[in-house]
């Protein structure tokens, strides 16, 4: 019986063998074929209570706004870290990046696109004017876009920032309110600025971050920043030491080169009245038929002008742009400018006393503005304009100015300006005659300074010759560029210049090759095969060291004009280092030693010798073409520096200026034993080499 029973109930061993095999085969198919559970409500809620930084995140932020998924987006979580400053709270944050073309294997010469992010909080209890910060980019960068801000230098984009790095300031938003004043309100006391562009090097997963950040606004004091792998922040407090004015409502008026002050004089609905001044506080800066251009970043237009005018009148960019959509009604056809970027030149002075455009001070000087070292009331220009707005900025009190100001001339020093700051309103007098002040409705100021002209970029250029050499040393190849040169023309842009016989110097680089050839043979000198590219420029200046003896040395110089435009009231400002000391007299020019300004010799043509004609035809068709010239001999004494030598270099320039334009200087000066000249620094190598070997000898 019990046999039976055990026989009976006893399982075979292939069937849990089986059961074995088939669950092993369908436990991953099962596994993948069924929904993903879901995770419980602590694990769901895991990721978002820590936050980028790696801290725990909270319900609500500092600010009171919500980061809750329930609720609006709040404002940016600042890392806990930075909650105890009670400044300017700075962090720069690296989004990310893609490989650009063309893909090269070389990691250094491999582009890169990037994003990334800049962020400003005021954590303080003073509001911040017209913020400015400082971003060491280090890593080549080309910034493409900046949104939100503007670059200060006032480079166009692209612009290269990626060497010295870039000072970048807040536009609309230039101001930061406090908390206290606004209710924790996030959107007035922090702006955010998105920034776009090109980097090189860094192979992934190195992060390309900036070497600093800082705050460049005056009277605070920013520490080393702090950096967390894609984030670098910092905290700039106020500085103790530094006196604050607080009678100033707006930013404190800064000194340029070129000062440009944005005053509205009138203000309604849609439209306001501008005044725009140009003041040139440079003793040496100037600009001839100035061209001014600006951005409109609001969608404005210009409609009337009054001392200036623009160069394009086009009134399809109205009609059919959004100022047409919201202005159906209004003739666009009598609209001084509807350009985005518009191009603004002064009148001519026969328009001076045009009751339409003219009747107003300090215009209508074909756009001279001259140092105040020549003649302060020159130094000014002014014109006003009527412009329009356009939705939604129809309030009368919604003022923004244009930004990316440029002033340009004929042949003028390179300004760079930075952005529009608010400052305190400009004052005028009552137009009534009373014995009052008009404060204007809102003033900005734009500041201008001159940089100088990058290598082969110059307008204007300077040889040297001598009595005791033969030869010229002519302006260097390609001085002024070689941009432009004739596709048919085979020259050599990195051949040194040749000399040239003196005779040379008064025909047109073309007629001087097959003389710089010639002389070449003659002296035995060097030549180059292709022969070198000419210098391009527009003015050129000769300076001839004429005499030297025991009292003293003159000089000739020789002002050569190649261009189609002539110059009336021309300067030049020259600095001979310890040379300027000994300057006498200029005979046919009028001359002036500025000591403040580096011991510069200020020289301008006399009356009838100051008006520099253009290049000319010559007496003949054959002839080549005849330059403007102006030429005066200059006397120097000896009597505070008798050591000088005049043959070694002290009698050359050691810098140039043409109506305030940096001239290009040659590498050489004209040798004494009539050879080929000779670099400054190999004359001072081979006196100390003479020195010892004569001390070694000696002894």
């Amino acid at each position: 019986m019990k046999t039976c029973l055990r026989s009976s109930t006893k399982i075979p061993w292939r069937i849990p063998l089986l059961l074995v095999i088939a669950i092993i085969f369908l436990c991953p198919i099962i596994e993948v074929c069924q929904a993903k559970p879901k995770p419980k409500a602590k694990d769901k809620d895991k990721d978002k209570d820590v936050d980028e930084f790696g801290d725990p995140k909270t319900g609500s932020d500092a600010f009171g706004g919500s980061s809750g998924s329930g609720g609006p987006p709040g404002p940016p979580k600042i890392p806990k870290e930075a909650q105890s400053c009670d400044g300017i709270y700075i962090s720069y944050n690296f989004l990310g990046r893609e490989k650009e073309y063309p893909h090269v294997k070389n990691t250094t010469a491999q582009s890169w696109a990037f994003k990334s992010q800049l962020q400003l909080v005021n954590m303080g209890n003073t509001e911040l004017k017209t913020w400015k910060v400082f971003v060491g980019f280090q890593h080549k960068e080309l910034l493409v876009s900046t949104d939100g801000a503007v670059l200060v230098d006032g480079d166009d984009f692209p612009a290269q920032v990626g060497i010295n790095g870039t000072t970048i300031a807040g536009y609309p938003q230039a101001d930061l309110k406090t908390s206290i004043d606004t209710a924790g309100d996030f959107t007035q006391i922090a702006v955010q600025v998105g920034l776009k562009g090109t980097q090189f090097g860094v192979k992934p997963p190195g992060i390309p971050m900036p070497k600093t950040i800082k705050l460049q606004n005056d009277g605070f004091k920013c520490p080393a920043p702090s950096k967390r792998k894609s984030n670098i922040y910092v905290c700039c407090r106020k500085d103790k030491k530094f006196k604050v004015n607080n009678r100033l409502k707006y930013t404190r008026k800064k000194f340029g080169d070129l000062n440009i002050m944005y005053d509205v004089l009138q203000t309604s609905g849609n439209n306001y009245m501008a005044q725009v001044t140009m003041d040139n506080d440079h003793p040496l800066g100037r600009l001839d038929h100035w061209n001014l251009t600006w951005e409109w970043m609001r969608g404005e237009f210009i409609s009337t002008m009054r001392g200036a005018f623009t160069h394009l009148k086009d009134p399809a960019q109205c009609i059919y742009g959004p100022a047409g959509q919201y202005y159906q009604d209004m003739d666009f056809t009598q609209v001084m400018n509807c350009e985005r970027n518009p191009v603004i030149s002064d009148l001519p002075a026969e328009m001076k006393d045009n009751e339409k455009i003219g009747k107003l001070p300090y215009c209508c000087r074909n756009g001279t503005v001259l140092p105040k070292t020549m003649n302060e009331t020159e130094s000014r220009s002014i014109f006003q304009m009527q412009v329009f707005k356009i939705p939604p900025d129809m309030n009368r009190t919604a003022l923004y100015p244009p930004q990316n100001w440029k002033p340009t001339g004929v042949l003028n020093p390179n300004y760079k300006c930075g952005p529009p700051m608010r400052v305190e309103p400009s004052e005028f007098p009552d137009p009534s005659g009373l014995q009052a002040k008009v404060l204007a409705v809102a003033s900005w100021q734009v500041v201008c300074n001159i940089t100088r002209p990058k290598e082969k970029q110059n307008r204007c250029c300077v040889s040297f010759s001598a009595f005791y050499n033969e030869s010229v040393v002519p302006c260097n190849t390609c001085a002024c560029g070689c941009d432009n040169l004739p596709e048919d023309r085979q020259c050599s842009t990195k051949a040194p210049a040749m000399l040239l016989p003196p005779e040379s110097l008064l025909v047109p680089f073309d007629n001087r090759t097959d003389k710089a050839v010639a002389w070449s043979k003659i002296k035995h000198y060097q030549t180059w095969d292709p022969l070198p590219c000419p210098d391009n420029c527009g003015v050129s200046v000769n300076w001839h060291v004429d005499a030297d003896y025991k009292s003293g040395w003159t000089a000739r110089m020789t002002i050569f004009n190649w261009g189609d435009t002539a110059f009336e009231d021309w300067f030049v400002a020259v600095q001979m280092g310890k040379a300027s000391q000994g300057y006498d007299k200029a005979y046919s020019f009028n001359g002036t030693m500025l000591k403040d300004l580096n011991d510069t010799i200020f020289l301008q043509g006399l009356k009838g010798l100051n008006f520099l004609i253009a290049e000319t035809n010559g007496s003949k068709p054959s002839d080549p073409r005849v330059p403007g010239k102006q030429q005066s001999v200059i006397s120097f004494h000896k009597r505070l520096n008798w050591h000088l030598n005049i043959p070694a270099g002290d009698g050359f320039p050691k810098k140039l200026l043409f109506n305030g334009e940096e001239c290009a200087l040659p590498n050489f000066v004209p040798a004494k034993n009539g050879a080929i000249p000779s670099k400054r620094t190999n004359t001072i190598i081979t006196f100390l080499f003479t020195s010892i070997i004569t001390l070694f000898l000696i002894r």
